[in-house]
């Protein structure tokens, strides 16, 4: 995760100078709220950083019980297929659920403590339905 990182990191200040280089000018950030958008919705980092994780036990409970669980962890769960492609498998998309008012750090730190609970609690329900 923090190789990805690094190389988004990269990225982004890549096109920022490429920006500022030829125009002139800085995106725009507050210190408090990220970024400046026209759309107040895109405020903050933006950032979702998402893994794929394999979670058998939590398919086997079923979707609500893994969707209230994420809720508490303030993650979220998608299919493998996007947001609206829907659920296949045992194959989840597991990202950070906030993206206003957090850092980057923080949003990609909060996807890996959510993901580690949720695989040690898989492991539980695993054995619960002899999987």
């Amino acid at each position: 995760v923090r190789g990805v990182f690094d190389r988004l990191a990269r990225g982004i200040k890549a096109v920022g100078d490429s920006v500022k280089a030829e125009s002139g000018k800085d995106f725009m950030l507050d210190a408090k709220y990220g970024y400046v958008h026209s759309c107040p919705t895109n405020l903050g980092t933006g950032m979702r950083a998402s893994v794929h994780v394999d979670l058998p036990g939590y398919t086997a409970e079923g979707l609500k019980v893994l969707e209230a669980r994420c809720e508490e962890l303030h993650i979220q769960p998608r299919g493998t297929r996007g947001e609206s492609g829907g659920q296949t498998g045992v194959t989840y998309d597991i990202s950070n659920k906030h993206r206003l008012g957090y850092s980057e750090v923080e949003l990609v730190q909060k996807m890996i403590d959510g993901v580690n609970t949720l695989h040690k609690e898989d492991q539980v329900l695993k054995k619960k339905h002899g999987l």
